[in-house]
């Protein structure tokens, strides 16, 4: 028996608790994240906001935005966090979904979710052309920070504990990660 591909209603018809996706044709449900997942994504927008975003103390020249949906043909993906060049997104669409491949993604890994982020949505970044990458994982307490090149993506570095980094895109300031992970 061949299996139908999911379709945008199928992803409008799951409960408020989950997040879903649609990758390839198939609906990818996975849980509202727990605690350390959530902060660790709330304390990396609230680092990078105010020097990329906001332009205090650091160049400015981003939309930083959590949780927004992308529809990339036929994928429609939820990054924890995206992030757009204000030169080829001077200010967000007044639309709930955006076409406009981010610039930067991150990923921030929970169990539920760490294979669909590394094994599929990845692939699908590349394709579209996603420059920038991070992979964080509070439990693991590390950021892995990938750029794009050609088709594929290459680890840059691989950042862990409580070490103060730069790391591009945002190489401009230097994130703490034991506030990420919730430590202070």
């Amino acid at each position: 028996m061949e299996r139908k591909p999911a379709t945008y209603a199928d992803l409008e018809a799951l409960p408020d608790n989950v997040v879903g996706e649609l990758i390839g044709g198939v609906l990818h449900a996975s849980p509202r994240p727990a605690g350390p997942h959530s902060v660790a994504a709330s304390r990396l927008e609230i680092e990078l906001g105010g020097p990329f975003d906001r332009a205090r103390n650091g160049p400015g020249g981003w939309i930083l935005l959590v949780e927004q949906e992308l529809h990339l043909g036929e994928d429609v993906l939820v990054p924890d966090l995206a992030g757009w060049r204000r030169e080829r997104m001077p200010r967000p669409p007044r639309t709930a979904a955006y076409t406009l491949a981010p610039d930067w993604v991150c990923e921030v890994l929970s169990p539920s979710t760490k294979a669909l982020d590394r094994k599929v949505k990845l692939p699908v970044y590349a394709r579209e052309g996603v420059r920038h990458v991070w992979l964080m994982d509070p439990e693991a307490r590390s950021l892995e920070v990938f750029r794009l090149e050609g088709a594929d993506y290459s680890l840059l570095a691989t950042h862990s504990g409580a070490a103060l980094v730069r790391a591009e895109p945002f190489e401009a300031a230097e994130l703490e990660l034991a506030y990420l992970w919730g430590d202070v």
